[in-house]
């Protein structure tokens, strides 16, 4: 009697044992079949849109940078600086929300002196810059003399660079460009090879580039054309000149032989 429970238990045991491990194939082999479905198929072409504009916005990084033998001294001298370059920032009629603090820093400045083979404090060095919105640019070289002549000495220029408010309609332009290029190529390929194009079945838009921005925060995007003249006698003469933005697609046909 013994002899038959455990001839019957045995296999109840193993099949018990097996069930986990067949669904698991099952279902990695299910897993591995939906990944192999969701491969793109087609053949596929590249396109390219670009979008030359004006720009409409100038932005400029200045601010104030004084240096004494100690801290006190220079903090008290680039306040006053700095006070005097927003009082003439507010009578340019720049809106607050236009202007930044983009950076305040005291550094310690040393010399390294050669007889004692150390270095030697020489002073330290406040800066404070903003960074600033002008968006009528007929008025920007304006706002520069009026910063330099409230700064005087004191007063830094760092960086000025152009740039589109809204530069997402001039993206949705360069796109439809992109997509127009793109199928264009396709038919192309298509009489070349004596076939015909299909729908398209897949997209993807690559990096949007353009160089209506400098590289002041660190994008790698080069700097727009504008010259700065600077002058004692006459006023600073911008021209913020045209920029481009540029936008690629690439996209899968289907090939209809």
């Amino acid at each position: 009697m013994k002899k038959i429970w455990i001839i019957l238990i045995f296999p109840t045991l193993l099949i018990l044992l097996l069930v986990p491990f067949l669904t698991g194939c099952s279902e990695t082999a299910q897993g591995a079949k939906t990944q192999v479905s969701q491969q793109p198929e087609g053949f596929w072409v590249s396109g390219t849109g670009e979008v030359t504009v004006t720009p409409n916005l100038a932005t400029i990084s200045l601010g104030i940078q004084s240096m004494e033998k100690n801290v006190a001294d220079a903090q008290t001298k680039a306040a006053d600086g700095m006070s005097k370059l927003m009082q003439a920032l507010e009578d340019s009629q720049i809106d607050s929300g236009d202007i930044q603090t983009g950076q305040f820093s005291i550094d310690q400045r040393t010399r390294w002196n050669d007889y004692n083979q150390n270095y030697t404090i020489i002073g330290y060095e406040v800066t404070n810059t903003v960074t600033v919105k002008v968006r009528d640019i007929n008025k920007v070289g304006d706002i520069i003399d009026t910063a330099v002549q409230a700064g005087g000495d004191l007063i830094r220029i760092n960086n000025l660079y152009f740039s589109v408010e809204e530069p997402s309609v001039y993206y949705k332009e360069a796109r439809e460009k992109a997509i127009a290029n793109a199928r264009d190529k396709a038919e192309q390929y298509a009489r070349l090879l004596g076939a015909t194009l299909g729908k398209p079945t897949y997209v993807v838009e690559g990096t949007q580039s353009s160089n209506i921005y400098g590289n002041y925060y660190g994008g790698n995007y080069s700097f727009p054309t504008a010259s700065v003249a600077y002058s004692l006698a006459e006023s600073t003469s911008i021209s913020p000149g045209e920029n481009k933005i540029t936008l690629n697609v690439t996209v899968s046909y289907e090939l209809i032989k």
